[in-house]
C-alpha cells in the first residue's frame, strides 16, 4: 500500500481504531468499571485513542496500533476477571465486524448509484473502510498476548489453561513481532478475514 492508497484509506483506518478502542472502554463501563471513562477514553474522537507511535508505524511499516484501553478488573460486577476480560476483549473485533457489516448493508444499497459521480465516491469509500475492519477484526482474534484473542481464548479456557494464556503475556509482544517479520501473522489472521468476509457477504448479498 503506498502513501496515497494510506491516504485515502486513512478515515477508514481512524474509524476502524477509534471504534474498537471505544468498544473496549464501553463494555467495561458497563460491566463496573469505570477506569476507561475517568481516562476519556468512552469517546468517539479518535484523538483519545491514538498513540502516535503506533499511528506513525501504519505510514512506514503499514502495521501500528491504537493507545491500549486500560481497565480494572477489580471493579467488574457480576462477572469474574477471566469472563470479564473475555467480554472486554470481545467487544473490539465484534464491533470492527458490525462496522464491516453496516458498510457492506450500505455497499449493496448504493450498488445502483455507483455509475454517478456520488455513488462511485461513497462505493470508494466503503471499499477500505470494510475491509480494514474486516482485517482489524482478524488480527486481534489472534490468541498471543497483547491481542484480544489471547483473552478470548483465556475466558473459554479451564483456569488452568486461562493461567498458562495469561503466564504468555510477558513474551506475547516479542513473539508476535516475530510473527509479523517472517510474514507468519498473516498466514494466521488472513484466511480468518477472507472467512469473516465471506460469512458477512453472504449474509447481506
Amino acid at each position: 500500500m503506498n502513501i496515497t492508497d494510506m491516504l485515502v484509506a486513512l478515515p477508514a483506518i481512524l474509524i476502524a481504531l477509534t471504534f474498537h478502542e471505544y468498544a473496549h472502554g464501553k463494555v467495561a463501563d458497563l460491566l463496573g468499571d469505570d477506569t476507561p471513562y475517568y481516562q476519556g477514553r468512552l469517546t468517539l474522537n479518535p484523538l483519545p485513542h491514538i498513540d502516535w507511535i503506533g499511528f506513525a508505524m501504519l505510514f512506514i511499516f503499514h502495521f501500528g496500533w491504537a493507545k491500549p484501553v486500560q481497565v480494572n478488573p477489580a471493579n467488574f460486577k457480576g462477572v469474574g476477571y477471566k469472563k470479564g476480560m473475555m467480554l472486554v476483549s470481545l467487544a473490539g473485533p465484534m464491533m470492527n465486524l458490525l462496522l464491516a457489516f453496516t458498510g457492506l448493508i450500505l455497499l449493496r444499497m448504493l450498488l445502483p448509484y455507483q455509475l454517478t459521480e456520488w455513488g462511485s465516491i461513497t462505493v470508494a469509500i466503503l471499499g477500505p473502510l470494510i475491509s480494514i475492519n474486516i482485517i482489524l477484526a482478524a488480527f486481534n482474534l489472534i490468541p498471543l498476548p497483547p491481542l484480544d484473542g489471547s483473552k478470548i481464548l483465556a475466558g473459554l479456557l479451564p483456569d488452568s489453561g486461562a493461567r498458562m494464556m495469561y503466564s504468555l503475556e510477558q513474551y506475547g509482544p516479542l513473539l508476535l513481532l516475530l510473527l509479523i517479520m517472517t510474514g507468519a501473522a498473516s498466514k494466521i489472521f488472513i484466511p480468518v478475514a477472507n472467512l469473516l468476509y465471506g460469512v458477512l457477504y453472504g449474509v447481506v448479498f
